[in-house]
């Protein structure tokens, strides 16, 4: 594979605080915020029981209407889900030391929470909630397709 590049970052997380919409000076809307995602099942310690549990703080960077989007509709323990790419920039800290930061620059974002559901668990479906019934043709009036029944699985196509 010559010449492939892929930079493409999906994390699902919580918001560890409240976002901060600012703007640089030219007027761009930014807002720099982290993601607490937890990694997978901790391994066994030797007496076999559970390790605990690890997670990483990613750091984002969304612009523009992104940016307004995630400070408009999302707070401090949100779950959330983007997609971006990784960026290494490097900076002189007041000491004159060089530091480096890696960030995700955030193309897409996503709620996960069902709405008005803050604490990532599912809430309780209510009437509101459900999804629209499917009612047949024949229901509403009208002739139903006819299917036939196979009861021979080893005809089937797929």
């Amino acid at each position: 594979m010559a010449n492939f590049n892929l930079n493409k970052v999906i994390l699902g997380g919580r918001l560890t605080a409240a976002p901060e919409l600012k703007s640089t000076q030219s007027g761009v809307m930014v807002l720099s915020f982290s993601i607490a995602v937890a990694r997978r099942a901790a391994p066994k310690k030797e007496d076999g029981t559970k390790g605990e549990a690890v997670s990483d703080f990613i750091n984002c960077v969304a612009w523009r209407e992104r940016a307004e989007f995630i400070a408009k509709y999302f707070k401090k323990g949100s779950s959330i889900c983007v997609v971006g790419s990784i960026q290494t920039r490097s900076y002189q800290d007041q000491q004159g030391n060089k530091r480096y930061a890696t960030e995700v620059i955030v193309d897409e974002v996503m709620f996960v929470d069902a709405k008005g559901d803050q604490s990532g668990r599912a809430p309780a479906p209510s009437d509101s909630d459900a999804p629209p019934v499917y009612v047949p043709q024949s229901a509403a009036g009208t002739d139903a397709p006819h299917f036939e029944l196979v009861e021979d699985e080893d005809v089937l196509p797929f």
